[in-house]
């Protein structure tokens, strides 16, 4: 938990003054069973009305400075809280935007939600919890304790029997439920996971009438987090009530010997009075304490996984390639892959082997073969998502692994497999290509992305709200937002990851056609499942099993690849 020395050190100053504002809040609480015994013994019993209001207006005082501690601890403790919550959740937030592609992969992303929501709330609650009441609980155990010694020693004893009991009860109650927490954090993921799950795939889920499924696993995990939480609340709600009937008995015995007491003069009526005062706030501290330990407990479980996060290494860019510091200021788009081999974290088997090809700046290229070839680990490989393991990509003659990975993405345009979009207008995300887009640019990429007729045929048009990923927009109409987010950068380069499978035949037309004319001297790599997508391309790239099998025209590749004439007899010969 060494990151948490950050956050010390950037509010050690406020969360020392709420401490003292906390001590001098306890210090006040610590004095007035004390003046009640004064008022007592020195006043009401001997008759003196002065000696009462003296006392009376000493509590009042001590009671307003009490007052004026507790706001300033409050005060100060809220704050402290509150931004502390707000920088660990923000820096989990940038660590996991720096998390390489294969480091991402690792995680689960139900648990990633959970450790930046609930695991974050927790420590929160904790650092709050010790400016407010934490410290508080050994300054008032401690100090009525200091209290009944000056107020009457022969009282002492009873304590010394009491607190070594109650401690004994907090270690044990401790000790059972401590492992319960970090299980019910861990149960807490799972639950997360499934409700992610669930909300995702929804529309499968009803499709194939699968929901009493779907009831049973949420059913399983759901009942799991219940048991767990049930065990520790059993676990937890046994001891403190212990706890209060010990003290509570304490009490019982002084006032049952008491009246011997005061008939020998070692004890007056104040005395017992302050004695019990004492002894509740005792009880309190221990109280206290318990709860202490029970936040602390569970703090220290998510503090360890939020610990996993933040102190995952990483190489700050969040990619595992293009970490390097050169910054191309105008690249131009000439893309040499040289014996380059790549395998995923974990994985045996390369996804691509001694993988050789050129693209010349302006030239567009195909990239086909069957599903799980490594084409889109290929074009993954060239905005440095992944590194290969072995061989060379070269971007304009540079090693990917030598750009700065900022400057190099800001000169790429990516339109990934999978059309992610986001929350908010048609147009917010387009701009997402270029942040100050205007509105003629915005259109004119919908456009060229044959977007432009579906958008304006809504009723907000471009400023038509969107859901989350857009599921108010079909696959297609995705995919075409999706590419006019790319187009609108105007890159020299431009990867299209097989990002028009979700359209028809005659609108892919379009899109082609207008991205020959939009993009003619942008060098342009297109992965893609059809044939015809790629048939009147100069250059056409043939994966299969990893390797490149072929490398040409359509009429070179008709001669002499043979995975490219199985591909072109399955799609375009059956409908001949």
């Amino acid at each position: 938990m060494s990151y948490l020395s950050v956050y010390w050190k950037r509010y050690w100053k406020l969360f020392c003054a709420s401490i003292a504002f906390l001590s001098i809040e306890s210090f006040c609480d610590l004095l007035q069973p004390t003046m009640v015994s004064k008022i007592i013994d020195d006043g009401v019993q001997t008759g003196r009305l002065d000696v009462v209001w003296q006392y009376a207006l000493l509590m009042l005082g001590i009671t307003a400075i009490g007052a004026v501690g507790a706001v300033g601890r409050n005060q100060l403790a809220s704050r402290v809280s509150q931004r502390f919550g707000a920088d660990l959740r923000l820096d989990m937030f940038k660590k996991i935007n720096a998390y390489s592609y294969a480091e991402l992969g690792k995680r689960d992303a139900a648990s990633l939600l959970t450790r930046m929501t609930n695991d974050a709330t927790q420590v929160q609650q904790f650092a709050n919890g010790m400016m407010r009441v934490f410290v508080k609980a050994p300054i008032l155990g401690i100090g009525a304790f200091v209290m009944v010694f000056f107020l009457n020693v022969r009282l002492l004893w009873i304590l010394l029997v009491v607190v070594p009991i109650v401690i004994a009860l907090i270690a044990t109650s401790l000790k059972v439920g401590a492992p319960f927490f970090l299980k019910l954090q861990q149960a807490l993921d799972k639950l997360n996971a499934a409700i992610r799950e669930y909300l995702s795939g929804i529309r499968v889920v009803k499709a194939f009438n699968m929901l009493g499924r779907e009831v049973e696993r949420f059913d399983i995990v759901n009942e799991s987090l219940s048991s767990i939480a049930i065990r520790v609340g059993r676990i937890m709600a046994m001891f403190s009530p212990l706890i209060t009937l010990v003290v509570n008995l304490s009490i019982v015995f002084l006032l049952w010997i008491s009246p011997e007491l005061m008939t020998k003069g070692d004890i007056t009526v104040g005395e017992v009075i302050a004695f019990m005062n004492y002894m509740t706030q005792i009880l309190m501290a221990l109280n206290m304490i318990f709860n202490v330990y029970q936040q602390f407990i569970r703090a220290r479980a998510s503090a360890g996984r939020i610990g996993e996060i933040l102190g995952t290494e990483t190489d700050g860019t969040g990619n595992a390639a293009a970490s390097g510091t050169y910054r191309a200021e105008d690249i131009k788009g000439h893309i040499i892959f040289r014996d380059v081999t790549f395998a995923y974290p974990d994985t045996a088997e390369p996804i691509l082997r001694n993988v050789s090809f050129e693209v010349l700046p302006g030239e567009t290229v195909g990239i086909i073969g069957s599903t799980g070839a490594g084409k889109s680990s290929l074009v993954n490989l060239i905005p440095g998502f992944y590194q290969p393991q072995s061989g060379t990509v070269l971007l304009d003659g540079v090693d990917i692994a030598a750009y700065d990975e900022t400057r190099l993405r800001e000169q790429l345009s990516i339109v990934p497999q999978k059309a992610q979009l986001f929350t908010g207008a048609i147009a917010e995300n387009i701009r997402w290509g270029k942040m100050d887009a205007t509105d003629e640019e915005v259109t004119i990429a919908a456009k060229a992305a044959a977007a432009h007729d579906f958008i304006t045929s809504f009723p907000d048009g471009y400023n038509t709200i969107l859901g989350q990923n857009g599921v108010n927009l079909s696959g297609g109409q995705r995919q075409r937002v999706s590419i006019a987010r790319a187009l609108v950068r105007r890159s020299n380069v431009l990867i299209l990851d097989d990002c028009v499978s979700a359209v028809d035949v005659v609108t892919e037309a379009a899109i082609m056609q207008s991205l020959r004319r939009e993009a003619a001297d942008v060098t342009c790599l297109m992965v893609t499942q059809r044939i015809s997508s790629v048939m009147h391309l100069q250059k056409i790239l043939v994966l299969d099993n990893g390797e490149a099998v072929g490398f040409g025209n359509h009429e070179q590749l008709m001669t002499d690849c043979e995975v490219y004439q199985e591909i072109y007899r399955s799609q375009i010969g059956r409908s001949m």
